[in-house]
């Protein structure tokens, strides 16, 4: 559904008409943009000024779908897809005879899902999870073995999984048994990782002749440090979910047979608050790791300000004062 960019601006906050503004949003971004109840992507480039000329320059906004809109494909062969009543959305890896082996059908299943749930305005955060017995015990080493380097250049072999790293909503991984290889390339690109205590870890691609290629050198070392990485890749060893925990890779560990249950509890809260501010704490965190520190600490004061200029951020404020539950309206 796209909108005409006059009609976003009148949904922004004008400043000229509020005295008691002390900034100004200048939204830098040229080419489509994404917006949730007028409330800009968070990754855009944000800037402030403190007079009141402004000048927006943008072109078409493309904005979130109403769910009668998304036509979800009804012939999956390797996922399973829940949608909740509550905004939460369950991604179930469903190849158990192969330990959910990342195939190619898989990971363009996957990632055409995702893809549909950024879109679908009735989806607030996303679990992806497997079985009880592998959350994916890699790629399928089979469907590998033959590949040359030309065609996995050329097919920008497991490129379409980008899409669960670079999405806006909150992804939550729940993993259970393996995920080892792509299975916890796949696991890092979620925002954090609750564990089943059967949880084992670990990138054994040294012992296949190749190495990691979705993340398994970068993510891994910004979640667990140089040394813990460099050992995991270069012995190819796994490791449980107590370690990957104590390591960093992991936020928490459940029972394994309360995984789901557990997950979908967070997932619950997540939804319950404001998606535009939920947007907006993942993409400063998200920061950390490709900013320094002071680039970060001005990135997270300019959405910080930002916030001021929504509906959800009066209504938080004025719950707590009144004490009372909020009711977000996601502007």
């Amino acid at each position: 559904m796209i909108r005409s960019a006059s009609r976003t601006i009148r949904s922004l906050r004008n400043p000229k008409l509020n005295p008691s503004s002390s900034c100004l949003l200048v939204l830098s971004e040229k080419k489509n943009v994404q917006i949730s109840g007028g409330v800009m992507n968070p990754m855009l480039n944000i800037t402030y000024h403190n007079n009141s000329s402004i000048y927006r320059s943008f072109s078409t906004c493309t904005f979130l779908q109403s769910p009668s809109t998304i036509s979800y494909p009804t012939n999956l062969q390797n996922i399973l897809f829940e949608k909740r009543e509550n905004g939460v959305a369950i991604i179930t890896l469903n190849r158990p005879s192969q330990l959910n082996a990342l195939c190619k059908q898989l990971v363009q299943e996957l990632a055409q899902v995702v893809s549909l749930c950024e879109k679908d305005s009735s989806v607030r955060v996303m679990i992806i999870t497997g079985s009880k017995k592998a959350f994916a015990a890699g790629a399928d080493i089979k469907e590998m073995s033959t590949m040359t380097s030309m065609q996995v250049y050329q097919e920008n072999l497991f490129g379409e999984l980008e899409v669960v790293a670079k999405a806006r909503k909150p992804i939550i991984a729940a993993v259970n048994g393996y995920a080892l290889g792509g299975g916890c390339e796949l696991a890092m690109m979620c925002d954090f990782i609750i564990a089943g205590d059967s949880a084992k870890f670990g990138q054994p691609e040294i012992k296949l002749g190749t190495i990691p290629g979705i993340g398994g050198t970068q993510r891994l070392t910004k979640a667990i440090g140089k040394a813990k990485a460099m050992e995991w890749n270069l012995t190819g060893e796994l490791y449980g979910a107590e370690e990957a925990e104590k390591a960093g890779l992991v936020s928490r560990i459940v029972k394994s047979d309360q995984l789901l249950e557990e997950t979908i509890k967070i997932a619950d809260k997540i939804a319950s608050f404001s998606q535009p501010i939920a947007q907006f704490a993942k993409a400063c965190v998200q920061k950390a790791h490709e900013m320094s520190l002071q680039e970060g600490l001005d990135y997270e004061r300019k959405l910080f300000m930002s916030t001021f200029s929504t509906k959800d951020q009066k209504e938080g404020m004025s719950a707590f004062v009144e004490k009372r539950p909020p009711k977000f309206v996601d502007e």
